[in-house]
């Protein structure tokens, strides 16, 4: 990156962390059980929920405790279940009209991250009905109060029911953009664990993998707070407690309400301090290829880790303690390198591949340019890059042609909602 460029990423990202203290950042309020969903919206004086979900949900059942919460309150709804990973401006656009038509005013966002950020998308556009998404992406674009949001995450990985982000892709051009604004964040974050007792060991690993790189590129950053460093940390002690035991078991509900608790914590963390060139190269991926954000974000972290060398040192050094593998003696360098090699272990033990072999080389030039324009200068990473420099981590990210085919392929391959 040129050093005037350098220059004013670093200027605009000091200029924000100055602001932090004095933005609205707020937490959802949590609650343990979709059971005390209709009560909250009693009280809110809310009549009709619009239940944004995706068919993969739906037909595991996952919605019908909610359904009967509500059915027995008498509280009437309807249900959007044609969201798809990746949430698309059609998605919105369909879920939208449905709210209008039934009269509903009130949102629950049910499912992974692509369920929630459709969700935020739709009340972004009940509450500026002529403006466009294209036209609030970035942020502090939306500025006005949303119906009542309610988020019941079924993984724990995206922290999307804590963030003040919705990430959509545009229909038409493929093009992955966020919307970040404070009215987005949820008021009320459902973290329900028997809503994720159905989900299989391989989602459960992407998706609690989706949460480390959270958790991480918040921490390692240049903009974080006190408070975003507690919730980073608590968050990788939480992961590295309980993935395995999710992974393993995943009738063990209280390991799920850690991995829960995790998510939640990660993206509190995140949503302050901000993510890095993992979500930035995972989104581009997203977007062009739909690969799934937590497997994307999982394949690449440690990449980018080793990257940034002893830069992070210090930081990794201090999730590692975090994390159960080193002690405040260990040199910052050996436990930075136990940090770095204990996600590629838990990669490994997750069937995790080192590729992503939907890249084709011709989309390079503008996959770096996507990455470029979405992290800079918006995130306080703690090495700065542009296009030139990202394009090498896709290079890296292409499946040589013996390994396309097989485990790795298989896993990249696989699509759901996360």
């Amino acid at each position: 990156m040129n050093p005037l460029k350098k220059m004013y990423c670093r200027t605009f990202q000091t200029g924000l962390k100055i602001a932090l203290p004095f933005l609205p950042y707020r937490k959802p309020k949590i609650v343990g059980s979709v059971k005390a969903l209709p009560e909250i919206i009693q009280k809110k004086k809310c009549t009709r929920v619009l239940i944004i979900t995706d068919a993969g949900i739906r037909k595991l059942g996952l919605t019908r405790r909610l359904e009967k919460a509500l059915d027995n309150a008498g509280i009437p709804y309807c249900i959007y279940d044609k969201t798809v990973a990746n949430p698309t401006t059609d998605n919105v656009a369909e879920a939208r009209a449905l709210y209008l038509d039934t009269g509903c005013d009130c949102i629950i966002g049910f499912g992974g991250g692509s369920s929630m950020d459709c969700a935020k998308a739709v009340g972004a556009r009940i509450a500026k009905p002529r403006q466009s998404l294209a036209k609030m992406k970035g942020i502090l674009k939306v500025h006005k109060k949303l119906p009542l949001l309610m988020a019941v995450p079924t993984t724990a990985g995206t922290g999307s029911e804590t963030t003040l982000a919705a990430v959509i892709t545009d229909a038409q051009t493929r093009h992955k953009y966020a919307i970040n604004d404070f009215p987005l964040i949820p008021r009320y974050a459902v973290l329900d664990p028997k809503v994720t007792l159905s989900l299989p060991p391989f989602i459960t690993a992407t998706t609690g993998m989706d949460a480390l790189p959270h958790a991480v590129e918040a921490y390692i950053g240049n903009s974080t707070t006190y408070g975003t460093r507690k919730d980073a940390l608590l968050a990788v002690k939480l992961i590295f407690e309980n993935i395995d035991t999710v992974y393993k078991d995943g009738s063990n509900v209280e390991a799920r309400r850690s991995m829960l608790h995790a998510s939640f914590y990660a993206g509190c963390a995140f949503t302050k301090s901000y993510v890095g060139y993992v979500h930035a190269i995972a989104h581009s991926l997203g977007g062009e290829y739909n690969v799934p954000h937590g497997l994307a974000n999982a394949v690449i972290l440690p990449m980018l880790l080793e990257a940034y060398g002893e830069k992070i040192h210090k930081k990794l050094a201090r999730l590692a303690v975090a994390a159960g593998l080193a002690d405040q003696e260990t040199p910052c360098e050996e436990a930075a390198g136990r940090f770095i090699q204990a996600v590629k272990d838990m990669k490994k033990r997750f069937g995790i591949g080192d590729h992503i072999p939907e890249i084709q080389e011709t989309d390079i030039p503008k996959l770096a340019h996507y990455a470029d324009k979405e992290a800079n200068p918006l995130y306080p990473v703690p090495v700065l890059m542009g296009a030139p420099e990202l394009e090498q981590f896709y290079y890296k990210l292409m499946a040589a042609p013996e390994e396309s085919s097989g485990a790795a392929g298989r896993i990249i391959n696989f699509r759901t909602d996360t």
